[in-house]
């Protein structure tokens, strides 16, 4: 089976696009297990019960997949947060209806934290990026940024610098979560309602 080149310009079938599917999500079951390197092509091949070849058909690549298996997790990750933050028309509100999204989705989707820990995270101990900015990808901080200066524009928020604003703010809630991830005990709901009152605390007017 002669593999798919990149960016053919052919549009996948409905077949395709379910075969894809389904071999991103094996990916990500092996990734949040096993870790990044001890996932290979072949086991992915084995869990999606088809052929190596198979696989690259439609990835070319080990790299090419895990691309796109972090891309689909960011995708559904960045577009759960945006739906929460949507539905909060106050602007106030809307930044701690994000702290909150940011925490439910991570709760509900520990394989994904995994993999985006895998991908982007270099070291066992999960403290050493492999490329620096790496974790603002998909926008978040600039996302995090444009809630804070609407909130400000309309004057529900104080004067504030909004990138130390939402650095402190986005590194409080990877804090949150990277302690969760080792101890899976830690009681996120009360973490969410004390990260709630620490984002209050830095944007209310005073």
């Amino acid at each position: 089976m002669t593999p798919r080149r990149s960016g053919a310009a052919d549009t996948p079938t409905f077949t395709e696009r379910a075969r894809r599917a389904q071999i991103v999500e094996c990916t990500i079951d092996l990734i949040s297990t096993r870790g990044y390197p001890a996932t290979s092509l072949s086991a992915i091949a084995e869990a999606a019960g088809i052929s190596k070849a198979a696989v690259l058909y439609h990835f070319s690549s080990k790299d090419n997949l895990a691309r796109t298996t972090l891309e689909h997790v960011l995708e559904q990750f960045t577009a759960y947060v945006g739906e929460q933050v949507g539905r909060t028309p106050d602007p106030l509100d809307a930044v701690l209806a994000y702290v909150r999204a940011m925490i439910s989705y991570q709760r509900a989707n520990r394989r994904h934290v995994r993999v985006i820990t895998e991908m982007l995270l270099d070291d066992a101990g999960g403290t050493r990026l492999k490329n620096p900015g790496s974790h603002d990808t998909s926008d978040r901080r600039q996302s995090l940024e444009r809630l804070l200066s609407a909130g400000q524009r309309a004057g529900r928020l104080r004067d504030f610098d909004v990138t130390t604003v939402a650095l402190a703010i986005g590194g409080a809630i990877d804090g949150v979560i990277a302690h969760w991830l080792v101890h899976p005990e830690f009681d996120l709901d009360a973490a969410a309602d004390e990260l709630e009152a620490f984002a209050l605390s830095a944007i209310a007017p005073r």
